[in-house]
């Protein structure tokens, strides 16, 4: 039986990540980077893609642990279990901050009385479809090396375990009295290579605790809605690929925007567009060196012909992400096909200039040290931004339908053309021509005004001659374009909010009849938009609505406080790829914006 997506819960190393269910299994496991090959794939297939489940030894596959929750201020995951006779126990899952092997940790520890347990494993390699050859290894019992192909994970059992062959698994059944504690480790290597040195789990969790600890620490947020803060913050640096600062929109691929649907995309890259928000609530909560690390990342990402800019990239930078479909996996909830890579890669949107260049704006502002080769690629993006940004394009939504004048690309170019302007005159020594990007800031929101407003509905439409409305509209206070007590920001706040609106969140655009982006189906409540919304009341001067929005989408996070992309308030299920870093991001900069914090520079 599929499990509600809100029932997982993240555990990761800052290269890669896994999601733990409610049941006690871990159901997605990418090794070794978030966007390699899954060995637990059974989040989009069934338990024979591959899982690892720890849970009583008595509790059926529906049973669900009796609580959980995280470690304060770490990554964490402790669930907690009460047995048929009344005994109890806890299972830790963590994965430690990596030294050269991805490393899965769990300690089963009791608690009361003695609790009979049970461990299933099933690796499968490549996305559940490559049933590996298990065999004993080692010097210890518990021993057992899976391999196939370019890929071998060791299982490190300190109860004794046993391989069946008639269901491919590797089964452990043991009794834990309470005070006492037994681990599990999975390490995960190429298999042309010598088995990593083994950590001790025991000392490796003391070390994760106070490396999370340490780095909560930091978080300068003591506004009201500080844990909130905290979990998103740490689930942003979850996701970030440690090596290189890239942050991936999410943990996992094809997670549905509609049960049964085909809007099912690969999100575990890295999105050019996060980049001025996340920056934003980095630089704004304290963490310097996490913003320092995105902005080399980015500055990589979009070095060369301005051209070829992408909307995307891989978590290393890479620029090649094919998509393509994985036949063998069901889907979740038989949402299918489920795919890899995305080719929304290659489109056009033009709105990443200009949000690359507030990234960068709000960097500068912000305090971190100017580096001249950044500028020169900057002046670089505005001169082609100048030539085309009168283009149609995809926009930031990703339609698959045909190119139009949306709105939101239109208004990024004039973001673009203004944060050049600011620079300058900020930093008159600075090579580049202030009044051309002041006649472009001008041009542009000129067209805006006179092409994508429409009077008789006193809104901004979705693109120019369109009469489908747009959340991304509700950022135009937020990004400075008109000012919000502007007759026609409060009003598009109010058609967005009417015509979009779900019982009070906020869809990113209607998927009614013929949709702008060229698909069937619908989607749920976008949540990033519903956090949009909630700025633009806060902004209009309706802090009370804002704050009773602000509220309910808290309450929309599931019980350890993650959330994923969209959310169907009808069913009351998350929707999406799970968690989503767009969602977190829209949470921690609304909570700055009602709670007392600061946004970054550039920031409305």
């Amino acid at each position: 039986m599929t499990q509600p997506i809100e029932d997982y819960a993240l555990i990761g190393d800052l290269m890669t990540s896994g999601l733990v269910g409610r049941d006690g299994s871990i159901d997605w496991l990418c090794l070794p980077r978030f966007d390699s090959a899954a060995c637990f794939a059974s989040l989009l297939g069934d338990e024979e893609n591959g899982h690892w489940r720890i849970a009583p030894a008595a509790a059926p596959d529906s049973a669900r642990c009796t609580r959980r929750g995280y470690v304060d201020g770490t990554l964490v995951l402790e669930s907690f279990w009460e047995t048929e006779d009344g005994a109890s126990f806890k299972v830790i899952d963590f994965m430690p901050q990596r030294d050269t092997a991805p490393d899965l940790m769990r300690i089963v520890e009791g608690l009361t009385g003695e609790s009979a347990v049970s461990s299933t494993v099933r690796l499968r390699f490549d996305y559940g479809h490559v049933v590996p050859w298990v065999r004993r290894g080692g010097n210890r019992e518990g021993d057992r090396v899976a391999v196939a192909g370019p890929d071998a994970a060791w299982l490190r059992s300190e109860p004794p375990v046993h391989t069946w062959g008639e269901d491919m698994s590797t089964r452990s059944e043991f009794t834990v009295a309470a005070g006492e504690r037994v681990a599990f480790v999975l390490t995960w290597h190429p298999s042309h290579e010598p088995r990593p040195e083994p950590l001790d789990p025991y000392a490796a969790l003391e070390q994760s605790l106070a490396d999370w600890r340490e780095w909560t620490g930091r978080c300068t947020y003591e506004g009201p809605y500080r844990d909130a803060v905290i979990r998103s913050l740490i689930t942003l640096k979850a996701l970030t690929y440690a090596p290189t600062g890239g942050i991936a929109a999410a943990a996992t691929t094809s997670l549905p925007e509609e049960l049964g649907g085909i809007r099912n995309w690969d999100y575990r890259y890295c999105w050019l567009r996060d980049s001025t928000l996340t920056l934003g609530s980095l630089l704004a909560t304290g963490y310097l060196e996490e913003a320092r690390a995105w902005r080399a990342w980015l500055l990589r990402a979009v070095a060369g012909d301005p051209a070829d800019l992408q909307i995307m990239y891989g978590i290393g930078g890479e620029r090649r992400i094919p998509e393509s479909e994985l036949p063998w996996l069901k889907g979740y909830a038989a949402s299918a096909p489920v795919r890899v890579g995305n080719a929304a890669v290659d489109q056009l949107q033009l709105d990443v200039y200009g949000e690359v260049l507030d990234s960068l704006y709000v960097a500068r502002s912000a305090g971190l040290p100017a580096e001249w080769h950044s500028w020169k690629i900057q002046l670089a993006l505005l001169d082609f931004l100048e030539q085309n940004w009168h283009r149609p394009d995809e926009g930031l939504w990703e339609v698959r339908g045909p190119r139009r004048h949306f709105t939101h690309s239109k208004v990024m170019a004039w973001v673009a053309a203004d944060r050049a302007v600011r620079t300058l005159e900020l930093n008159p020594k600075l090579p580049g021509d202030v009044h051309r990007w002041r006649a472009m800031r001008e041009a542009v929101h000129s067209d805006v005004c006179e092409n994508a407003y429409d009077a008789e509905r006193r809104t901004f439409t979705q693109y120019y001659g369109s009469r489908e409305l747009d959340a991304a509209t509700l950022l135009i206070p937020r990004v400075g374009f008109l000012p919000p007590d502007d007759p026609r920001v409060i009003g598009t706040v109010d058609a967005v909010r009417e015509e979009l609106g779900r019982s009070g969140l906020v869809r990113r655009y209607s998927t009614e009849g013929l949709s702008v982006d060229g698909l069937p189906g619908d989607e749920g409540a976008f949540l990033a938009c519903s956090f949009w919304l909630t700025d633009a009341l806060y902004l209009t001067g309706r802090e009370e609505e804002a704050r009773e929005l602000f509220e309910r989408l808290l309450s929309v996070r599931n019980d350890v406080g993650l959330l994923a992309e969209e959310y169907d308030p009808v069913s009351g299920r998350q929707l999406g790829n799970f968690p989503q870093a767009f969602s977190h991001v829209g949470l921690v900069n609304t909570a700055l914006t009602l709670g007392g914090g600061s946004l970054a520079a550039g920031q409305v």
